[in-house]
């Protein structure tokens, strides 16, 4: 390997990239969840005003980048960046941004704290090794908005919902605002305290906020909140859409685990440059999903 292609090695470790000029780098930032401060702004602002070409490109995955530094500039900017609490991303065969949507902070459909997930995640895996390129993502409810389920490891909010029969006004508008129709209406039997009773079918109910956040009278109410955790999405060049490793997981602590088995397995089992959702279909999902399980 020449000194060049070592040099593009190690840079790509810490998030420089040789543009197509190749007198130039992108440098790619650092951001966990997509969250940068005022004083971080100003900074990447000023770097690339000083070392780039005045102006900075927002990835698709809540990240930022510099473009047209030179290879000479590249250690001063970094140093610059630092001293602003910026720190650099990643490249290559590892662990990349863990992108996020606000979550329960400031949505009110979100179901989960997307913030402290993402940031314990990043803390333990970011920049980790990887047979190939490595992505998380963390979604607070079921509009998956941060495409948790086009993620190497997907983790989404869920809901488990509740029917309190004193504050039903036997409307029936939560079975067609449910997106899935699994909400259903039953007589019981003349009893003249519960004359009816509505269910949510669990097989059918994807665990989403829409009964609990529009039922009028509030009889349809949170009973658990938990996770679904997917694996093995991808996009790219073979695009395959994550595979569910467990529904509904109600401890956080468990989460984190099932990430942990499941690095671990990629790490183990991947080939150099196979993604992991390409790894699981030729190992096999169930043999996968029984291991990582398994494991837990």
């Amino acid at each position: 390997m020449s000194d060049l292609e070592l040099d593009a090695v190690a840079l790509g470790k810490v998030g420089m990239m040789r543009q197509t000029q190749p007198e130039f780098y992108v440098m790619r930032l650092h951001a966990v969840a997509g969250d940068l401060t005022a004083r971080q702004i100003r900074c990447i602002a000023r770097v690339a005003a000083r070392y780039g070409r005045g102006s900075v490109h927002l990835s698709t995955r809540q990240g930022v980048e510099i473009h047209y530094v030179r290879q000479e500039d590249l250690e001063k900017a970094r140093l610059e960046l630092l001293e602003g609490g910026v720190e650099m991303g990643a490249c290559g065969p590892r662990v990349r941004l863990i992108v996020a949507c606000p979550g329960n902070e400031t949505c009110r459909q979100g179901v989960i704290d997307t913030k402290t997930m993402t940031k314990t995640l990043d803390e333990r895996y970011f920049k980790t090794e990887t047979p190939s390129k490595f992505k998380m993502s963390v979604a607070g409810c079921s509009n998956n908005c941060s495409k948790a389920t086009e993620n190497d490891i997907g983790i989404r909010g869920a809901i488990e919902p509740e029917w309190v029969p004193a504050s039903c006004s036997d409307c029936g508008l939560c079975m067609p605002l449910c997106p899935v129709r699994a909400i259903s209406r039953r007589e019981s039997g003349g009893n003249p305290e519960t004359p009816f009773r509505y269910e949510a079918d669990e097989a059918s109910c994807i665990n989403c906020s829409t009964c609990t956040s529009l039922c009028p009278s509030d009889a349809w109410r949170v009973g658990k909140r938990g996770y679904h955790v997917y694996i093995g999405g991808t996009m790219g060049r073979v695009p395959r859409f994550a595979s569910l490793l467990k529904k509904f997981v109600t401890d956080e602590e468990d989460v984190y685990r099932l990430v942990e088995e499941a690095i671990a397995f990629y790490r183990q089992h991947g080939n150099k440059k196979e993604r992991f959702g390409h790894m699981i279909d030729r190992i096999g999902l169930d043999t996968v999903r029984e291991v990582i399980l398994g494991s837990v």
